[in-house]
């Protein structure tokens, strides 16, 4: 399979150069024959693709340890979900499932249908064909998951321990789809440019793939940040790593992108703008990938490190002068055509503040990422720069962020009178002027939480206003009962509607964060067999420390009673595990969730001798807000995905209603 799998690469790295020349004569000549061969040379590329993935698969699952890859990564006890998850757990075989992911985007962008694809879809996939070009060069000389072992391999090394949790079977395939989904809207982009068309058609074309994309990243981040829960032992989710970082900044600058997008297509602005900002959401990604492959800095996401950094540096700069070539050259087209603003207080510019915003963000994390690097090339001396600094710089800009989150749909398209905006703000103000006195009362002196759980509260109430207006217009307008009017909101207009259900998540998400940030708990204790301790409401009785050895692991864990209160919840087992084949021991966390707060139990180690347990106990108030809604977020996005019907009459809102509904 193996040498099945290196040829199929081979012919993909020869039917990719053919797809794309092959391409652009067409794109040049008109020759429909020509081009009808170049769209089924994508499909024979996903094919040969899908066979070599499928191929390092069974190298995998079947121990093939002749084989460099399989004995670095898997081993005979590695159980079969993390012999599968070692096809992305390691360089090679990562870029090789980025390169089948780009493809099968490629086969389905390429043999899509829409109102201007005999124009577009050419140029898109001759320039996703260019980025797949890259990585099966990658796969073909610089990182082959086909290369044979330099040594005859009995047993392999094993996947990490850390990786082997079962997020780690979810959280890189999530991250993946995001990553490599961005090529689309930017392979359109891209066409639109080369095609000298200014236009709204291009976002309009990608608005779902967008939206997917941005999807997949979101689920990406919550997951990885859940796995480093309950996984890497610390208590904590999210440390401003860089490898975190390189995924947080397309995250970012795609967020921005998803709103401003709309601004240019319903008013024709922001042209350069949104062409810009999908150019630097591609290169982001491409960042990411570089940071994770050149060793620049450490982090225990990264798994590579030398010369493969460069060629992803060089095909960030590649990207760079074509994009900004192609830009230059169409600026005036760009430029013409273009709507002024008509008031200052408008939708419009609620969203370009928006995008400002999450741009800022993205330029505080950018270049705190990467001040260790230009301090070593500056200095000689590598400076870290830790959570402080993001926490400094980004919070208040968030907070700023999630205020706007709340004002931007109470104002109203082109220009809102200051008279209306006062109207619309005056419920949601009173809330939160309600629980500011509340968290005053409660001696609430952080001002950070203050101003989030305010803040929070404002666009809560905004939330609920605008579906209750609505709902309330729909029923006066139709004679329909309240729950048939709130469903038919979603049935009518899904993407506005699902949008406020995925802003109600970014809400319980600063709560649970903000809750879990500042009012955390964190015991540290040598406890004996039959004592207790208390943390917070907790009670935890200890009761023994025992262990379970098999072939491939020993795993030593200790064992609590824990009541809440007077009620006696259960037995927790947090454990240390050593594996036969690793050279660290993992942490397996045990965690007692609730809507209220999360008890985090951490095994750090024991006394032989007196069968002391060595614990660190841990209270995170609300932190399960924080998971819970991102599940929340991901049931927001689909409804914004879902296709809708055709309108077969059109549902007209009362005219007293639109100043609030329309925003």
């Amino acid at each position: 399979m193996g040498e099945i799998g290196r040829w199929a690469l081979i012919f993909a790295l020869i039917i990719v150069v053919y797809a794309g020349v092959a391409h652009l004569i067409a794109i040049k000549s008109g020759n429909k024959r020509l081009l009808h061969s170049a769209k089924n040379a994508v499909l024979v590329v996903t094919g040969l693709t899908t066979i070599a993935s499928s191929a390092l698969i069974y190298l995998l699952v079947t121990d093939d340890f002749r084989y460099q890859y399989v004995a670095q990564y898997t081993s005979t006890d590695t159980s079969l979900l993390y012999k599968v998850a070692a096809f992305w757990g390691g360089n090679a075989g990562s870029l090789l499932f980025w390169l089948w992911i780009l493809t099968i985007y490629t086969a389905l962008v390429t043999w899509s249908k829409h109102k201007d694809s005999h124009q577009y879809l050419p140029w898109v996939s001759t320039v996703m064909l260019t980025i797949s070009l890259f990585f099966v060069f990658l796969v073909n000389f610089v990182a082959q998951p086909f290369a044979l072992a330099n040594e005859v391999v009995t047993e392999g090394s094993g996947l990490n321990p850390l990786l082997q949790n079962p997020g780690m079977a979810v959280h890189p395939v999530m991250l993946y789809l995001g990553y490599i989904g961005f090529t689309i809207p930017f392979a359109y982009g891209i066409a639109a440019l080369i095609l000298k068309k200014a236009d709204a058609t291009w976002l309009k074309v990608t608005r779902r793939w967008t939206l997917v994309t941005w999807l997949f990243l979101s689920m990406g981040i919550i997951y990885g940040a859940q796995w480093a829960y309950v996984e890497l032992g610390w208590g904590g989710y999210w440390t401003w790593d860089p490898v975190e970082n390189a995924s947080f900044l397309p995250w970012l600058t795609g967020t921005a992108f998803l709103h401003s997008a709309m601004i240019q297509e319903k008013k024709g602005k922001l042209k350069g703008w949104n062409i810009s900002l999908i150019v630097l959401t591609f290169m982001l990604v491409i960042f990411g990938t570089f940071l994770t492959r050149s060793g620049l800095l450490w982090s225990v996401h990264a798994f590579a490190n030398g010369p493969i950094g460069a060629y992803f540096l060089g095909l960030i700069g590649v990207v760079l002068i074509v994009s900004l070539s192609l830009i230059w050259s169409r600026w005036s087209l760009l430029k013409a055509d273009q709507v002024q603003y008509e008031a200052v207080v408008s939708k419009e510019n609620s969203f370009l503040i928006n995008n400002l915003l999450l741009v800022g963000i993205m330029f505080t994390t950018f270049f705190g990422t990467i001040y260790p690097i230009i301090s070593e090339t500056l200095t000689g001396t590598k400076v870290m720069v830790g959570a402080p600094y993001f926490n400094r710089v980004n919070v208040p800009i968030f907070i700023a962020l999630i205020l706007l989150m709340g004002i931007c749909p109470l104002i109203a398209w082109k220009k809102s009178s200051l008279r209306t905006v006062r109207k619309n703000l005056f419920l949601p103000l009173i809330v939160a002027l309600l629980t500011a006195f509340v968290l005053f009362a409660m001696g609430v002196s952080e001002w950070r939480v203050f101003l989030s759980l305010t803040v929070a509260a404002f666009v809560l109430a905004t939330i609920f206003l605008e579906f209750a207006l609505a709902v309330q217009a729909r029923v006066k307008s139709t004679g329909e009962n309240p729950f048939l009017s709130l469903y038919m909101l979603f049935v009518k207009n899904r993407r506005r509607y699902g949008g406020y259900i995925v802003h109600f998540a970014i809400i319980m998400i600063v709560i649970g964060l903000t809750g879990a940030g500042f009012y955390s708990l964190d015991l540290q204790s040598s406890i004996a067999p039959g004592e207790t301790m208390r943390a917070g409401n907790y009670t935890l009785q200890y009761r023994n420390i025992d262990e379970v050895t098999t072939p491939a692991r020993n795993t030593v864990y200790a064992e609590f009673l824990v009541s809440k209160g007077d009620k006696l919840l259960g037995a927790v087992r947090p454990k240390k595990v050593f594996y036969t084949n690793g050279n660290q021991p993992s942490t397996d966390v045990s965690v007692v969730s609730s809507f209220t707060d999360d008890l985090y139990v951490v095994l750090n180690g024991w006394i032989e001798d007196s069968e002391k347990a060595v614990i660190q106990v841990k209270v995170f108030p609300l932190i399960s807000w924080a998971w819970f809604g991102g599940y929340v977020l991901i049931f927001g996005s689909l409804i914004s995905l879902w296709p809708g019907k055709k309108k077969r009459r059109s549902f007209r809102t009362p005219k007293a209603m639109e100043s609030v509904l329309d925003g």
